[in-house]
Protein backbone atom coordinates (compact mmCIF):
# COMPACT_ATOMS: atom_id res chain seq x y z
CA UNK A 1 0.00 0.00 0.00
CA UNK A 2 1.23 3.31 -0.91
CA UNK A 3 1.44 5.48 2.18
CA UNK A 4 2.34 9.03 3.13
CA UNK A 5 5.14 9.97 5.36
CA UNK A 6 4.35 12.47 8.73
CA UNK A 7 8.14 13.60 9.87
CA UNK A 8 7.64 14.48 14.01
CA UNK A 9 10.07 17.20 15.15
CA UNK A 10 10.07 18.25 18.69
CA UNK A 11 12.46 19.35 21.80
CA UNK A 12 13.93 16.48 23.46
CA UNK A 13 12.03 15.26 26.33
CA UNK A 14 8.35 16.60 24.95
CA UNK A 15 7.03 13.33 24.24
CA UNK A 16 7.59 12.52 20.76
CA UNK A 17 7.91 8.62 21.55
CA UNK A 18 5.02 8.12 23.42
CA UNK A 19 2.71 10.20 20.72
CA UNK A 20 3.83 7.19 18.48
CA UNK A 21 3.44 4.61 20.31
CA UNK A 22 -0.43 6.57 21.14
CA UNK A 23 -0.89 6.94 17.75
CA UNK A 24 0.39 3.55 16.53
CA UNK A 25 0.51 0.71 19.51
CA UNK A 26 3.19 -0.51 21.31
CA UNK A 27 3.71 -3.41 18.65
CA UNK A 28 4.56 -1.07 15.46
CA UNK A 29 6.73 -2.06 12.86
CA UNK A 30 10.06 0.07 13.12
CA UNK A 31 12.17 0.17 9.88
CA UNK A 32 15.56 1.90 9.57
CA UNK A 33 16.47 3.94 6.25
CA UNK A 34 20.35 4.74 5.67
CA UNK A 35 23.10 3.57 7.24
CA UNK A 36 23.27 2.07 10.89
CA UNK A 37 24.33 5.54 12.10
CA UNK A 38 21.18 7.09 10.57
CA UNK A 39 18.72 4.97 11.68
CA UNK A 40 20.13 5.75 15.47
CA UNK A 41 18.97 9.33 14.61
CA UNK A 42 15.93 8.63 12.13
CA UNK A 43 13.51 6.03 12.67
CA UNK A 44 10.59 5.61 10.56
CA UNK A 45 7.32 3.23 12.51
CA UNK A 46 4.19 2.28 10.20
CA UNK A 47 1.27 -0.18 11.12
CA UNK A 48 -0.45 -1.92 8.10
CA UNK A 49 -3.79 -0.56 8.99
CA UNK A 50 -2.83 3.19 8.15
CA UNK A 51 -2.23 5.41 5.22
CA UNK A 52 1.26 6.98 6.77
CA UNK A 53 3.81 6.47 8.37
CA UNK A 54 5.73 8.21 10.96
CA UNK A 55 9.39 9.29 10.97
CA UNK A 56 10.50 10.32 14.18
CA UNK A 57 13.57 12.15 14.10
CA UNK A 58 16.23 12.95 17.56
CA UNK A 59 15.24 15.80 19.43
CA UNK A 60 16.55 19.52 18.07
CA UNK A 61 17.87 20.12 22.00
CA UNK A 62 19.88 20.81 24.01
CA UNK A 63 22.99 20.53 21.94
CA UNK A 64 23.14 22.84 18.57
CA UNK A 65 25.41 20.24 16.88
CA UNK A 66 22.66 17.98 18.17
CA UNK A 67 19.93 19.78 16.45
CA UNK A 68 21.98 20.69 13.11
CA UNK A 69 22.91 16.59 13.18
CA UNK A 70 19.05 16.43 12.80
CA UNK A 71 18.13 18.86 10.48
CA UNK A 72 21.01 17.41 8.37
CA UNK A 73 19.51 13.83 8.44
CA UNK A 74 15.90 15.01 7.46
CA UNK A 75 17.50 17.15 4.75
CA UNK A 76 18.94 13.93 3.36
CA UNK A 77 15.78 11.91 3.36
CA UNK A 78 14.35 15.06 1.66
CA UNK A 79 16.91 14.64 -0.99
CA UNK A 80 16.54 10.94 -1.36
CA UNK A 81 12.88 11.64 -1.89
CA UNK A 82 13.97 13.88 -5.11
CA UNK A 83 15.12 10.90 -6.72
CA UNK A 84 13.87 9.19 -9.51
CA UNK A 85 11.80 6.16 -7.64
CA UNK A 86 12.21 7.17 -4.78
CA UNK A 87 8.65 9.37 -4.45
CA UNK A 88 7.03 7.38 -1.69
CA UNK A 89 9.35 9.44 0.61
CA UNK A 90 8.24 12.88 0.33
CA UNK A 91 7.21 14.39 3.65
CA UNK A 92 3.65 14.77 3.28
CA UNK A 93 2.88 15.96 7.20
CA UNK A 94 5.01 17.62 9.49
CA UNK A 95 3.92 17.23 13.70
CA UNK A 96 5.14 19.90 15.53
CA UNK A 97 5.67 18.72 19.08
CA UNK A 98 5.54 21.26 22.18
CA UNK A 99 5.47 20.84 25.46
CA UNK A 100 2.11 21.94 26.99
CA UNK A 101 3.31 21.99 30.47
CA UNK A 102 6.37 24.50 29.02
CA UNK A 103 3.70 26.83 27.49
CA UNK A 104 6.73 30.04 28.40
CA UNK A 105 8.96 28.22 26.13
CA UNK A 106 6.46 28.25 23.13
CA UNK A 107 7.80 31.39 21.17
CA UNK A 108 11.16 30.40 21.22
CA UNK A 109 10.50 26.79 20.72
CA UNK A 110 8.41 27.40 17.47
CA UNK A 111 11.09 29.83 16.29
CA UNK A 112 13.82 27.11 16.05
CA UNK A 113 11.29 24.63 15.02
CA UNK A 114 10.21 26.73 11.84
CA UNK A 115 14.05 27.55 11.11
CA UNK A 116 14.61 23.43 11.47
CA UNK A 117 11.72 22.86 8.99
CA UNK A 118 12.07 25.50 6.38
CA UNK A 119 13.26 23.28 3.85
CA UNK A 120 9.05 22.18 3.90
CA UNK A 121 7.75 25.25 3.02
CA UNK A 122 5.04 24.15 1.51
CA UNK A 123 4.11 21.16 3.55
CA UNK A 124 1.09 21.53 5.99
CA UNK A 125 2.32 21.71 9.91
CA UNK A 126 0.57 20.45 12.66
CA UNK A 127 1.27 21.47 15.92
CA UNK A 128 0.93 19.06 18.55
CA UNK A 129 0.71 20.36 22.26
CA UNK A 130 2.16 17.23 23.84
CA UNK A 131 1.04 16.44 28.05
CA UNK A 132 -1.71 18.70 27.96
CA UNK A 133 -2.48 17.45 31.39
CA UNK A 134 -4.76 20.72 32.12
CA UNK A 135 -7.98 21.34 30.58
CA UNK A 136 -8.80 24.46 31.48
CA UNK A 137 -5.18 25.50 29.79
CA UNK A 138 -5.98 23.89 26.57
CA UNK A 139 -7.55 26.65 24.99
CA UNK A 140 -5.22 28.98 26.05
CA UNK A 141 -2.12 27.18 25.18
CA UNK A 142 -3.60 26.46 21.59
CA UNK A 143 -3.99 30.61 21.66
CA UNK A 144 -0.27 31.10 22.38
CA UNK A 145 0.68 28.96 19.71
CA UNK A 146 -1.26 30.57 16.88
CA UNK A 147 -0.14 33.94 18.22
CA UNK A 148 3.32 32.69 18.18
CA UNK A 149 3.41 31.36 14.87
CA UNK A 150 1.60 34.57 13.63
CA UNK A 151 4.36 37.04 15.63
CA UNK A 152 7.55 35.13 13.80
CA UNK A 153 5.34 35.84 10.28
CA UNK A 154 7.02 32.35 8.73
CA UNK A 155 5.18 29.35 7.78
CA UNK A 156 1.67 30.71 9.39
CA UNK A 157 -0.22 29.53 6.02
CA UNK A 158 1.36 26.01 6.68
CA UNK A 159 -0.56 25.73 9.98
CA UNK A 160 -3.58 23.47 9.46
CA UNK A 161 -4.32 22.48 13.26
CA UNK A 162 -3.39 22.70 16.94
CA UNK A 163 -4.40 19.90 18.89
CA UNK A 164 -3.92 19.49 22.76
CA UNK A 165 -3.11 15.50 23.49
CA UNK A 166 -2.31 13.58 26.52
CA UNK A 167 -0.81 10.30 25.15
CA UNK A 168 -1.18 8.29 27.89
CA UNK A 169 -2.97 8.32 31.46
CA UNK A 170 -1.06 10.61 33.70
CA UNK A 171 -1.21 9.85 37.56
CA UNK A 172 -1.77 12.79 39.19
CA UNK A 173 -2.49 10.50 42.94
CA UNK A 174 -4.19 7.39 43.77
CA UNK A 175 -7.75 8.81 42.82
CA UNK A 176 -6.69 11.06 40.10
CA UNK A 177 -5.59 11.01 36.36
CA UNK A 178 -5.22 13.09 33.32
CA UNK A 179 -6.59 10.88 30.74
CA UNK A 180 -5.47 9.89 27.18
CA UNK A 181 -6.62 12.98 25.08
CA UNK A 182 -6.82 14.11 21.42
CA UNK A 183 -5.14 11.05 19.99
CA UNK A 184 -7.99 9.82 17.47
CA UNK A 185 -8.55 13.69 16.76
CA UNK A 186 -5.13 13.91 15.77
CA UNK A 187 -5.58 10.42 13.89
CA UNK A 188 -8.52 12.11 11.78
CA UNK A 189 -6.63 15.34 10.76
CA UNK A 190 -3.63 13.17 9.43
CA UNK A 191 -5.68 11.21 7.44
CA UNK A 192 -7.59 14.16 5.88
CA UNK A 193 -4.08 16.03 5.24
CA UNK A 194 -2.82 13.14 3.25
CA UNK A 195 -2.89 13.78 -0.28
CA UNK A 196 -5.87 12.13 -2.88
CA UNK A 197 -5.21 8.56 -3.33
CA UNK A 198 -3.25 7.91 -0.09
CA UNK A 199 -6.35 8.46 2.68
CA UNK A 200 -7.65 5.85 4.48
CA UNK A 201 -11.40 5.00 4.02
CA UNK A 202 -13.96 6.16 6.57
CA UNK A 203 -14.58 3.06 7.45
CA UNK A 204 -11.28 1.54 8.19
CA UNK A 205 -10.43 4.50 9.80
CA UNK A 206 -12.89 4.04 12.25
CA UNK A 207 -11.90 0.50 13.01
CA UNK A 208 -8.47 1.55 13.51
CA UNK A 209 -9.42 4.62 16.25
CA UNK A 210 -11.56 2.16 17.96
CA UNK A 211 -8.98 -0.36 18.83
CA UNK A 212 -6.88 2.76 19.50
CA UNK A 213 -9.58 3.89 21.87
CA UNK A 214 -9.76 0.14 23.37
CA UNK A 215 -5.98 0.50 23.93
CA UNK A 216 -6.03 3.46 25.70
CA UNK A 217 -9.00 2.15 27.98
CA UNK A 218 -7.33 -0.82 28.80
CA UNK A 219 -3.72 1.34 29.97
CA UNK A 220 -6.12 3.34 32.16
CA UNK A 221 -7.67 0.19 34.19
CA UNK A 222 -3.82 -1.43 34.18
CA UNK A 223 -2.68 2.18 35.49
CA UNK A 224 -5.36 2.64 38.23
CA UNK A 225 -5.17 -1.32 39.01
CA UNK A 226 -1.83 -0.46 40.53
CA UNK A 227 -3.31 2.33 42.41
CA UNK A 228 -5.88 -0.33 44.13
CA UNK A 229 -3.26 -2.82 44.74
CA UNK A 230 -1.49 0.41 46.62
CA UNK A 231 -4.96 1.38 48.68
CA UNK A 232 -5.58 -2.28 49.28
CA UNK A 233 -2.39 -2.86 51.03
CA UNK A 234 -2.69 -0.53 53.85
CA UNK A 235 -1.70 -2.24 57.04
CA UNK A 236 -5.89 -2.84 58.13
CA UNK A 237 -8.54 -5.35 57.80
CA UNK A 238 -10.11 -4.97 54.48
CA UNK A 239 -14.08 -4.38 55.38
CA UNK A 240 -15.86 -3.06 52.19
CA UNK A 241 -15.56 -1.55 48.98
CA UNK A 242 -15.85 1.63 50.52
CA UNK A 243 -12.12 1.85 50.09
CA UNK A 244 -11.49 1.74 46.24
CA UNK A 245 -14.94 4.05 45.73
CA UNK A 246 -12.68 7.26 44.63
CA UNK A 247 -10.20 4.75 42.40
CA UNK A 248 -13.20 3.31 40.63
CA UNK A 249 -15.02 6.73 40.33
CA UNK A 250 -12.01 7.95 38.61
CA UNK A 251 -11.65 5.19 36.58
CA UNK A 252 -15.06 4.83 35.20
CA UNK A 253 -14.59 8.77 34.34
CA UNK A 254 -11.71 8.48 32.46
CA UNK A 255 -13.21 5.44 30.35
CA UNK A 256 -16.05 7.45 29.63
CA UNK A 257 -13.94 10.47 28.41
CA UNK A 258 -11.95 7.69 26.22
CA UNK A 259 -15.20 6.46 24.35
CA UNK A 260 -16.53 10.31 24.06
CA UNK A 261 -19.81 9.63 26.40
CA UNK A 262 -19.12 12.21 29.47
CA UNK A 263 -20.09 15.13 28.47
CA UNK A 264 -24.03 13.62 28.52
CA UNK A 265 -25.53 14.89 31.68
CA UNK A 266 -27.29 10.72 31.85
CA UNK A 267 -23.69 9.86 32.14
CA UNK A 268 -23.26 10.98 35.33
CA UNK A 269 -26.10 8.83 36.43
CA UNK A 270 -25.03 6.06 34.56
CA UNK A 271 -21.19 6.51 36.30
CA UNK A 272 -22.17 6.65 39.37
CA UNK A 273 -24.51 3.13 39.32
CA UNK A 274 -21.59 1.35 37.96
CA UNK A 275 -19.75 2.78 40.83
CA UNK A 276 -22.16 1.89 43.84
CA UNK A 277 -22.63 -1.64 41.84
CA UNK A 278 -18.87 -2.46 42.03
CA UNK A 279 -18.23 -0.97 45.45
CA UNK A 280 -21.63 -2.04 47.77
CA UNK A 281 -23.74 -3.87 45.45
CA UNK A 282 -24.68 -6.95 46.33
CA UNK A 283 -22.25 -9.01 43.97
CA UNK A 284 -19.92 -7.00 45.57
CA UNK A 285 -20.39 -7.74 49.09
CA UNK A 286 -20.78 -11.39 48.08
CA UNK A 287 -17.81 -11.43 46.41
CA UNK A 288 -16.11 -9.88 49.38
CA UNK A 289 -17.04 -11.71 51.82
CA UNK A 290 -16.21 -15.19 49.88
CA UNK A 291 -12.76 -14.26 49.56
CA UNK A 292 -12.31 -13.72 53.27
CA UNK A 293 -12.37 -17.47 53.27
CA UNK A 294 -10.66 -18.74 50.73
CA UNK A 295 -9.35 -21.82 51.89
CA UNK A 296 -5.64 -22.81 51.67
CA UNK A 297 -4.13 -19.56 51.03
CA UNK A 298 -0.72 -18.80 53.41
CA UNK A 299 -0.24 -15.22 52.60
CA UNK A 300 -0.15 -11.79 54.67
CA UNK A 301 -3.02 -9.96 55.30
CA UNK A 302 -1.45 -6.59 53.67
CA UNK A 303 -0.95 -9.04 50.05
CA UNK A 304 -4.46 -10.58 50.17
CA UNK A 305 -5.77 -6.83 50.37
CA UNK A 306 -3.81 -5.47 47.74
CA UNK A 307 -4.74 -8.21 45.15
CA UNK A 308 -8.31 -8.32 46.42
CA UNK A 309 -8.67 -4.57 45.98
CA UNK A 310 -6.69 -4.12 42.48
CA UNK A 311 -8.59 -6.94 41.37
CA UNK A 312 -12.43 -5.09 41.88
CA UNK A 313 -10.17 -2.45 39.75
CA UNK A 314 -9.40 -4.50 37.03
CA UNK A 315 -12.36 -6.07 36.88
CA UNK A 316 -14.98 -3.33 36.62
CA UNK A 317 -12.26 -1.46 34.80
CA UNK A 318 -12.41 -4.24 32.06
CA UNK A 319 -16.47 -4.68 32.16
CA UNK A 320 -17.13 -0.46 31.83
CA UNK A 321 -14.89 -0.83 29.00
CA UNK A 322 -17.06 -3.48 26.85
CA UNK A 323 -20.00 -1.32 28.20
CA UNK A 324 -18.76 1.81 26.86
CA UNK A 325 -17.87 0.31 23.80
CA UNK A 326 -21.23 -0.75 23.07
CA UNK A 327 -22.49 2.91 23.45
CA UNK A 328 -19.16 4.49 21.57
CA UNK A 329 -20.79 1.68 19.11
CA UNK A 330 -24.85 2.60 19.45
CA UNK A 331 -25.47 -0.21 19.89
CA UNK A 332 -26.46 0.55 23.79
CA UNK A 333 -28.11 3.85 25.19
CA UNK A 334 -26.86 5.26 28.30
CA UNK A 335 -30.06 5.03 29.79
CA UNK A 336 -30.11 1.63 29.91
CA UNK A 337 -28.66 1.41 33.23
CA UNK A 338 -30.17 -1.76 34.35
CA UNK A 339 -28.16 -3.40 31.39
CA UNK A 340 -24.88 -1.72 32.82
CA UNK A 341 -25.12 -3.03 36.11
CA UNK A 342 -25.93 -6.22 35.08
CA UNK A 343 -22.44 -6.07 33.36
CA UNK A 344 -20.56 -5.00 36.06
CA UNK A 345 -22.18 -7.68 38.23
CA UNK A 346 -21.22 -10.18 36.19
CA UNK A 347 -17.58 -8.96 36.14
CA UNK A 348 -17.38 -9.41 40.01
CA UNK A 349 -19.52 -12.57 40.23
CA UNK A 350 -18.10 -16.37 40.68
CA UNK A 351 -15.77 -16.24 37.58
CA UNK A 352 -14.56 -13.40 39.44
CA UNK A 353 -13.53 -15.63 42.42
CA UNK A 354 -12.05 -18.11 40.55
CA UNK A 355 -9.87 -15.35 38.97
CA UNK A 356 -8.92 -13.97 42.60
CA UNK A 357 -8.44 -17.35 43.76
CA UNK A 358 -5.98 -18.16 40.96
CA UNK A 359 -4.05 -14.84 41.56
CA UNK A 360 -3.90 -15.45 45.35
CA UNK A 361 -2.36 -19.33 44.79
CA UNK A 362 0.46 -17.48 42.11
CA UNK A 363 1.36 -14.98 44.25
CA UNK A 364 4.19 -14.99 47.58
CA UNK A 365 3.75 -13.19 50.24
CA UNK A 366 6.84 -11.04 48.89
CA UNK A 367 5.33 -9.93 46.31
CA UNK A 368 5.81 -6.26 45.44
CA UNK A 369 3.36 -3.70 43.29
CA UNK A 370 4.09 -4.22 39.93
CA UNK A 371 4.42 -7.80 40.36
CA UNK A 372 0.53 -8.01 41.78
CA UNK A 373 -0.83 -5.63 39.35
CA UNK A 374 1.13 -7.15 36.20
CA UNK A 375 -0.53 -10.24 37.47
CA UNK A 376 -3.86 -9.06 38.26
CA UNK A 377 -4.19 -7.66 34.60
CA UNK A 378 -3.28 -10.59 32.93
CA UNK A 379 -5.99 -12.99 34.68
CA UNK A 380 -8.61 -10.18 34.10
CA UNK A 381 -7.97 -9.08 30.38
Amino acid sequence: MKRGNVLVVGNSGVGKSTLINAVLGKDVAKTGWGTSGTTRELEIYESEELPFRIIDSIGFEPSLIKAQKAVNTVKKWSKESAKEGKEDNQINLIWFCVDGTSRKLFPETIKSMVRATSMWKNVPMVVVITKSYSEPERRENINLVHYAFLKQKRNTKNLQGVLPVVAAPYIINEYAMASPFGITELIDLTNELMPQGIKAAQVDMSNFKLRRKRALAHGVVSALTVSGVVVGAVPVPFPDGLILQPIELAEVNTIAQIYEIHKKEETKVLINSIVEVGTVGIAARAALNALKVVPGINLAASVMNAIIAGAFVAAIGEGTIYAFEQVYLGKKSIEDIDWFKKIIESKISNDFIKKVTEILEKTTSTADTKTISKLINSVFR
